[in-house]
């Protein structure tokens, strides 16, 4: 069940507030009302959210790597791309641009429209400590996930597939000219 920090009602949630979906299996379909819990607090854009479940926050916290390993992997192929593609004159640009661009479309694609995607899970320990909430978690290993401004990430990974794009279709245009 979702609870919300400071409001003991779960029919609202506001984008400022916390909710814990609780690990409580009151039926044979928890795990569905887990999952419903938590799809309602990503659309609500809850500024933190704390995931009892293991299943579901290991689940969750791993395609929240994965659409981040995506994004850096696209960024910094773009950026071998450019570099290779402007330091020679070859086509040594082609695969890091071909690679680019397709982990920029994959994330478009699957991640950018997924709200999760718009949530990083939360490590860092001293930072875990400032959180009151945590106090009422009765899980030994919750995930805890935090709202992050994702606008930036998307148009750093676009516009780096872009110009890799484009110094490769430059440079395949200078080799076969």
């Amino acid at each position: 069940m979702i609870k919300m920090a400071g409001d003991e009602s779960d029919s609202d949630l506001k984008p400022s507030s916390v909710a814990i979906i609780r690990e409580v299996y009151d039926s044979e379909n928890a795990h569905i009302k887990f999952e419903m819990e938590l799809e309602r607090a990503l659309e609500a854009g809850v500024s933190v959210i704390v995931i009892e479940p293991e299943p579901l926050g290991e689940e969750t916290a791993r395609w929240i790597y994965v659409g981040n390993l995506l994004h850096e992997v696209s960024v910094y192929s773009g950026l071998c791309s450019i570099a290779s593609g402007l330091a020679w004159r070859s086509l040594a640009c082609t695969p890091f641009g071909i690679i680019s661009v397709l982990c920029s479309g994959c994330y478009t694609l699957s991640w950018q429209w997924d709200p999760c995607c718009k949530y990083q899970e939360e490590k860092d320990r001293r930072h875990l400590a400032t959180l009151p909430v945590l106090s009422d978690v009765t899980s030994g290993t919750p995930v805890v996930l935090v709202h992050k401004d994702n606008r930036r990430k998307i148009l750093l990974h676009s516009t780096v597939s872009l110009a890799a794009a484009a110094v490769c279709l430059w440079r395949l245009y200078q080799t076969f000219k």
